[in-house]
């Protein structure tokens, strides 16, 4: 059944107080607030039950699933990584597919590791936050501010530059000029996104002719040729920065594609359930339990044959 603007918008409400509530940073205000938005509206309350439900189911899995979450939790990235290096070199292929992608990382001025969130504070006052296993190259001069964002995702709010430099975002697709704001990008191999929270951004791709102004609520898809369609942001969008991702009648394969981003090896969807919906707040400090809670609370079976190889099918 489809769903109405309505209940779409409170749902979207709903998703963000979650998010909010689950980051661990939520104060008194922030919870009266959210009580007040409760008992506005029963259509806010139907919401707020369709949003914890996956919570609720995650509180309730049974302790042989918890447990290696849990204890995954605890491992060091150096030793994640260092298994990731054994692992890819079994085969000299496989070696040269994880050196080659790792060397942006490896070189890159600032860097976070796969399943790393890292702020930073650049020479400007400007705030960078990067989301797992990104790159950037900063290149700061007089007479401009530049951020070369090599792979992964950003969200960058801009200081006032007394010499007025201009802020720009560069991706091997195209251009994100600052006008004052915060704003997402994140860089793919097929193209790029653009989200803007505040105020506006312009983007260019390399190999178009016109740009594209995009305001607060705004997001775009770009790559190297077009400039596509201008979208709305939803709850979805920077929910990475509380831990968390947002999906609202998701389909299942986009969701674990997402989620495999916050943790190495593969993780494979059966191509038959590929397009499940699926509804819920899910973890990314923790993808163990994110999976857990997917087999729970929505009859699925995760197949784990190691650490870095699992399967999510019926």
């Amino acid at each position: 059944m489809s769903l109405s603007a309505a209940e779409l918008a409170a749902i979207g409400a709903a998703a963000r107080w979650y998010a909010r509530l689950q980051s661990g940073i939520a104060t008194d205000v922030d919870r009266a607030a959210w009580n007040t938005w409760l008992n506005a509206d029963p259509a806010h309350r139907h919401a707020w039950q369709r949003m914890t439900a996956v919570g609720e189911q995650m509180a309730s899995v049974p302790g042989a699933l918890a447990s290696p979450a849990l204890r995954g939790a605890d491992r060091s990235r150096r030793q994640v990584l260092r298994s990731v290096v054994m692992l890819a070199s079994v085969g000299s292929l496989g070696w040269l597919g994880w050196r080659s992608e790792s060397t942006q990382n490896l070189f890159a001025d600032l860097r976070t590791a796969v399943g790393e969130r890292r702020e930073f504070r650049l020479a400007d006052g400007s705030s960078l936050l990067l989301n797992t296993d990104t790159s950037v190259n900063l290149r700061f001069d007089g007479r401009q501010r530049v951020l070369e964002l090599l792979r992964g995702e950003i969200l960058i709010t801009t200081a006032v530059d007394r010499s007025q430099r201009p802020f720009r975002v560069v991706t091997a697709h195209g251009d994100v000029l600052a006008l004052g704001t915060r704003f997402i990008v994140q860089s793919k191999t097929q193209g790029a996104e653009v989200a803007v929270l505040e105020k506006a951004v312009e983007v260019s791709a390399h190999g178009a002719d016109r740009k594209v102004r995009l305001e607060a609520g705004q997001r775009l898809n770009f790559n190297t040729r077009v400039l596509g369609p201008v979208g709305h942001n939803d709850a979805s969008t920077g929910a990475w920065q509380q831990g968390s991702i947002i999906a609202i009648d998701r389909p299942l394969g986009e969701l674990l594609a997402d989620l495999s981003r916050y943790r190495t090896g593969v993780l494979r969807c059966d191509p038959r359930i590929a397009d499940l919906k699926v509804s819920g707040a899910f973890p990314i400090d923790n993808t163990d339990l994110a999976l857990a809670a997917l087999e729970s609370g929505f009859s699925l079976h995760v197949s784990r044959y190691s650490r870095y190889w699992v399967t999510v099918s019926l």
